[in-house]
């Protein structure tokens, strides 16, 4: 089956753009593009872009309703889980899935996951 469309960028709504840019540029290693107010984006395999949005509320954790997030793969979780705490990441208390997966929250709420690679 051929592919309808390509998946090219992931835009993530935040209030503070510059901030969530540099934050996950440390987190992926990624070229920030552009960085200012109202946006700022990453080039990757994807473009990952925050827009800003007035009165932006992160999402709940634990929530019924549903939310997107980041999954990222690393070697040593553990290791990860320092690091990205360091520069800016939370640790939920409510971790599901067992141990297969940790699961983080960016400086703004936005949730992602981490797991062995």
């Amino acid at each position: 089956m051929s592919a309808i469309a390509e998946l090219t960028t992931i835009a993530i709504d935040c209030a503070d753009p510059a901030a969530l840019g540099e934050f996950y540029r440390k987190v992926t290693g990624w070229e920030l593009a552009h960085s200012d107010e109202e946006s700022a984006s990453l080039n990757g395999p994807i473009s990952l872009i925050f827009q800003r949005v007035e009165g932006y509320r992160g999402p709940g954790w634990p929530d019924d309703a549903k939310h997107a997030h980041l999954d990222f793969a690393v070697s040593d979780v553990e290791r990860a889980i320092k690091e990205l705490v360091a520069i800016g990441a939370s640790r939920p208390e409510f971790q599901p899935g067992d141990g297969e997966w940790t699961v983080l929250a960016d400086p703004e709420g936005h949730l992602f996951c981490i797991a062995a690679s």
